[in-house]
């Protein structure tokens, strides 16, 4: 068996030997799917206007009195479904996170390339900004970046570039981990055999980085994407419950457990309840995804 074969093999086989890893695989996909397929599956379309009715605002789950059969999960202030707004809104969530860590990997892997290469002040330089980033919070460098997206940009195209602005604030809140991961690989890398090999034929630096070093740096990265995935979620949340996140017109999970937070203490608790169970599970499971990877791609472990 080669190589490959064998890691593969080993991780099957680390992953069916977990039960919960196997949940956590489970719940994960559940979510994906229902987000993806949420024009499909969900019972109504929440952000279509002409569909919703008032007069079935804040009506209870249907397994209380007053509820009703065709929102299982009640509806919120406007009358839309919570099922559906959940779908809906998880869409955006894994969106923005998503694409968000794409964008961190990116310009971290990079910088990360480019700092552990060459060294000297240009090292210096990237590594003095990821320091003085990492002195600050994420949410904080998040706020800071939208805020000034906010400010720069004219206000009556906010709500169209909000989902960009919003991966843009949490991408570059979170290129530093993969920045410095990738550096310390480079540093090790390019003193090896085949590197000073492909210097010697003339291969162009640029060359060398992309095609020689970058694929062995990846496995670190990749472990750390997984687990970063939760985290810009939770940061989009987190945005969008604070009311800089994405527009009212196409809210996300934290934008759905905010409305439904100005209603808690008046006994409508379903509408804020359900969006965070979902967002919970959401993040519980990558999380436990993201743990499982990095074990089973650990050879001290194995």
């Amino acid at each position: 068996m080669s190589l490959r074969g064998l890691w593969g093999h080993d991780l099957a086989y680390s992953f069916r030997r977990s039960p919960v890893t196997v949940v956590a695989a489970l719940l994960t996909l559940a979510c994906i799917g229902g987000a993806l397929f949420a024009p499909w599956l969900a019972p109504h379309n929440p952000f279509d206007a002409a569909t919703l009715d008032l007069n079935n605002a804040f009506a209870p789950p249907a397994w209380l009195a007053q509820g009703v059969a065709s929102h299982p999960l009640g509806t919120d202030d406007q009358g839309r479904d919570v099922l559906s707004t959940i779908m809906y809104g998880a869409r955006i969530s894994l969106g923005v996170g998503v694409a968000s860590v794409i964008f961190a990997l990116a310009l971290g892997v990079s910088l990360g390339l480019l700092s552990g290469y060459f060294g000297g002040r240009l090292d210096a330089f990237i590594m003095r900004i990821a320091d003085i980033q990492l002195s600050f919070p994420a949410i904080l460098i998040a706020l800071l970046v939208d805020g000034v997206a906010r400010v720069a940009l004219p206000a009556e195209a906010h709500d169209e570039i909000a989902i960009p602005v919003l991966i843009l604030a949490i991408g570059v809140s979170g290129w530093v981990q993969y920045a410095r991961t990738v550096r310390g690989s480079t540093l090790v890398e390019k003193s090896k055999e085949y590197v000073q090999a492909a210097r010697v034929i003339g291969r162009h630096p640029l060359a060398i980085m992309l095609r020689h070093v970058m694929p062995n740096v990846m496995g670190p990265v990749l472990v750390i994407a997984t687990i970063h995935i939760a985290t810009a979620i939770i940061t989009e949340a987190t945005l969008s419950f604070l009311g800089v996140g994405v527009p009212p017109t196409r809210p996300s999970l934290g934008t759905l457990i905010r409305i439904g937070n100005e209603f808690l203490l008046s006994g409508e608790w379903w509408i804020t309840l359900f969006p965070g169970l979902a967002l919970i599970t959401l993040v519980l499971s990558v999380n436990l995804l993201g743990d499982w990877l990095r074990d089973a791609l650990n050879p001290k472990l194995r």
